[in-house]
C-alpha cells in the first residue's frame, strides 16, 4: 500500500534515488511552471495562503506536480498524505477520510490527500471521493499525465481547480542538474562533479522536459564514473551521458532552429506529397522528444490548409489522430501519427479554399459597410416573413435541381468570385457543380447554345 505520511515522505528522500532527494522543498528551489507559480499566479495565490479548493494537476511526468504538493502541504501546515492510485483501493481511501474527519474534529488540522495518477481511478473508485471532497475533509490534489477531462468523472472536476503543467525548459532542467552537483547535502556536491556546458546542454534537452529523467541519468552517468578504474573529477562530457542513454545524439532542439527546420521540412514534404520524406522527418522529431500533440496540430493544419476540398476526409482524419493521441498517449500514439502522415501525404492537393477564406477575409476589410440585401436579411428587418426570410427571397427547395437565379453578395460585389476549385480529387467534382450553377446566376458566362442542367 503506497500510503505516506509528509514525514514519511522526508526520510525516504534522505536515503532515496537523487531525483528524490532532490525535490524541492520551496518554492525557492522550484523551476519551471512560472505560468502557475510565478508572482500574482493562480498557483502561487493558493501556495501564499490556504488550500481552500481541491486541485487537479495535469502534465508530463517530471514536470512538478509531486513537488508542489509537498510545498503546499508543508506551507498550509496541512497533514500531507500520498497515494498511489495504481496500488490503492478503496479501502485505503476510506482509511484516509476517517482519520481526516478525527484531525479535523479533534485538532483542527486539514489533510492533503495527494492522489498519484488519478486516471488509473475508475468511476466507482472516484466517486469514493466525493463526500470527503464536498464536505471538506480532505482536500484532494490529483497528478495526472491523462486528459482529466476523459479520464476524471464530472463531478469530481467541477468540485476541483484544473491546473495544467508544461514540460520543463532547458533552461529551468539545467537549473536543476547545476543544483544537484553542488548540493552536499542531498545531491551530488560531495563528489566534486562538473558538467561542461555542452553535456550540461545536452543532457538538459535529451530529457525531454522531465526533470526527474534528467536526474536519473545524472546519477548513473556518475555511478558509472565511480565504478570505472582511475575516474577523476574532470568535467562530465556528452560521450558519457550518450553511453547511458544507449541512443544516439539527435539534433533538436524544441525551441530554437532544428525545430523551426524540421517541422517545415515535414509540413513541405506533406504538401508536396512525399510520404517517404515526411515519415523521415516525423520520426526525427518524435526521436528528439517533440511534444506529439504539436505535431498533430501541424497535420490539422495541412489537412485543411494544402488539402481542403480535394479529400474532405482529410481533416476529420486529422482531428481524429489528435484525439487518440490525447486517449492513447505514446508510445503506441505514433501509430496514429504514421496513418494520418501518410494519408495526407498521398492526398490530392488543393489550397483553393484556404486562398479564397484569404480572398473574403481581404474583401471584407475592404468593405465594411456593405449592408445585407433586404431579401436575406432575418426577422429584425420590418419587412420579413413569418419564416424569418425577408421579401422578395427565393427559397432555393421550391426549384429544379434546388437551385435559383440570386445574388446573395452585397451591392457591388455580385460578381465577385472567391473560390476557384482545383482539378485534383474531390474539387475537379466541385469545380464542375459550381460552374454550373454560377452560369445560372450571371457569374460565369454561358458557353454558346449551352443549358443548365
Amino acid at each position: 500500500m503506497d500510503i505516506f505520511s509528509y514525514q514519511q515522505e522526508e526520510n525516504i528522500k534522505k536515503d532515496g534515488p537523487l531525483a528524490r532527494r532532490m525535490a524541492p522543498r520551496s518554492l525557492a528551489e522550484f523551476y519551471g511552471q512560472e505560468h502557475l507559480v510565478g508572482e500574482n499566479k493562480p498557483l502561487k495565490k493558493v501556495i501564499d495562503g490556504e488550500l481552500f479548493s481541491s486541485l487537479i494537476f495535469y502534465g508530463p511526468p517530471g514536470t512538478g506536480k509531486t513537488a508542489l504538493a509537498r510545498i503546499i502541504a508543508s506551507t498550509t501546515k496541512a497533514r500531507f498524505t500520498r497515494l498511489n492510485a495504481v496500488s490503492t483501493g478503496v479501502r485505503e481511501v476510506r482509511n484516509i477520510v476517517n482519520r481526516a474527519k478525527e484531525l479535523k474534529m479533534g485538532w483542527g488540522k486539514n489533510t492533503i490527500l495527494f492522489l498519484d495518477e488519478i486516471h488509473r481511478f475508475n468511476k466507482a473508485q472516484q466517486d469514493t471521493l466525493l463526500p470527503a471532497v464536498e464536505e471538506g475533509l480532505v482536500y484532494l490534489i490529483g497528478a495526472t499525465t491523462e486528459n482529466p477531462f476523459i479520464s476524471i468523472i464530472p463531478p469530481l472536476m467541477s468540485r476541483s481547480l484544473l491546473f495544467t503543467f508544461e514540460s520543463l525548459s532547458e533552461e529551468a532542467i539545467a537549473k536543476v542538474l547545476v543544483g544537484a552537483l553542488a548540493d552536499k547535502e542531498r545531491g551530488l556536491g560531495k563528489l566534486g562533479a562538473t558538467l561542461t556546458d555542452e553535456a550540461l546542454y545536452f543532457l538538459a534537452e535529451m530529457s525531454g522536459g522531465d526533470a526527474r529523467s534528467a536526474l536519473n541519468v545524472l546519477e548513473m552517468v556518475m555511478a558509472n564514473r565511480a565504478a570505472a578504474p582511475g575516474h577523476s573529477r574532470t568535467p562530465l562530457q556528452p560521450r558519457e551521458i550518450e553511453e547511458v542513454l544507449q541512443k544516439k545524439y539527435l539534433k533538436y532542439d524544441r525551441g530554437g532552429d532544428y525545430h523551426y527546420d524540421i517541422i517545415s521540412a515535414f509540413i513541405k514534404s506533406l504538401r508536396g506529397s512525399d510520404p517517404d520524406a515526411a515519415l523521415y522527418w516525423l520520426a526525427r522529431m518524435l526521436e528528439g522528444g517533440e511534444d506529439p500533440l504539436f505535431i498533430a496540430r501541424r497535420l490539422i493544419i495541412s489537412a485543411s490548409e494544402d488539402i481542403g476540398n480535394a479529400d474532405p476526409a482529410a481533416l476529420p482524419l486529422a482531428v481524429a489522430c489528435a484525439q487518440a493521441l490525447q486517449q492513447i498517449g505514446m508510445p503506441e500514439g505514433r501509430i496514429c501519427l504514421f496513418q494520418a502522415t501518410t494519408y495526407l501525404a498521398s492526398a490530392p492537393k488543393s489550397n483553393a479554399a484556404y486562398l479564397a477564406g484569404e480572398k473574403a477575409l481581404a474583401a471584407a476589410r475592404e468593405t465594411p459597410g456593405k449592408r445585407v440585401p433586404p431579401y436575406l436579411r432575418g426577422t429584425g428587418y420590418r419587412g420579413a416573413s413569418k419564416m424569418g426570410h425577408g421579401l422578395g427571397y427565393l427559397y432555393p427547395h421550391d426549384y429544379p435541381h434546388h437551385i435559383v437565379a440570386q445574388t446573395y453578395l452585397p451591392a457591388g460585389l455580385e460578381k465577385e468570385i472567391f473560390y476557384q476549385p482545383g482539378d485534383q480529387g474531390g474539387e475537379k467534382e466541385l469545380a464542375e457543380r459550381l460552374r454550373q450553377w454560377r452560369k445560372l446566376t450571371g457569374k460565369e458566362k454561358m458557353d454558346k447554345g449551352e443549358q443548365y442542367v
